[in-house]
């Protein structure tokens, strides 16, 4: 049960944009281009560096949601979404995305701690600067959007299959479908 009365029984991150619409807005704009709009990372890549941070914050919301959103848009499926949660060292990923997510795991743990040995880490394994730019705000915004759910309570879901349903319209509509336009919140 969420610390405060929402007022709707949406899942996760969409009854608190229910309840206040007016950051709804902004928050999904900043997940849609972050998570689906231009960048030299594929859309499933973002998706599991969102699961991973979420993972990395025990959000079990964020992860089942970012987790399915990855699978249902990387070639592979589940399968480097369970290894990268379980050790992304031994994931079956390319040594630029091992990188990239060790930055991520920094920036979980404090932006400052991310070095210049992080950073050329990853361009030794060919990350450009966009892709470093990204996967630090990525991961930030994930600390921030998983901290909001859990922080309220908001209802997490326990079957898979919820998570499937809400999958198939973020890779299909995009992050703003929950606000009435063309385009679901972060969940």
């Amino acid at each position: 049960m969420a610390h405060i009365p929402l007022g709707n029984d949406l899942p996760g991150i969409t009854s608190l944009f229910r309840y206040r619409p007016e950051t709804a807005r902004p928050l999904s704009e900043l997940a849609e281009v972050l998570l689906r709009g231009e960048s030299p990372l594929s859309r499933g890549e973002r998706e599991l560096i969102a699961a991973y941070v979420s993972a990395q914050n025990d959000c079990r919301y964020c992860y089942s949601s970012h987790a399915a959103f990855a699978a249902a848009q990387l070639p592979e499926g589940t399968e480097p979404v369970e290894q990268v949660c379980a050790d992304p060292s031994s994931a079956s990923i390319s040594a630029k995305m091992k990188a990239l997510l060790e930055i991520a795991a920094v920036v979980r743990e404090s932006g400052k701690s991310v070095s210049d040995k992080h950073v050329a880490a990853a361009r030794a394994e060919g990350a450009t600067d966009v892709e470093i730019h990204d996967v630090v705000l990525i991961a930030a915004a994930f600390c921030m959007f998983n901290r909001y759910v859990d922080g309220l309570a908001a209802f997490t879901p326990d079957d898979p299959a919820a998570y499937e349903l809400m999958a198939e319209r973020v890779v299909r509509f995009g992050y703003l479908s929950s606000l009435g336009g063309p385009a679901a919140g972060p969940a």
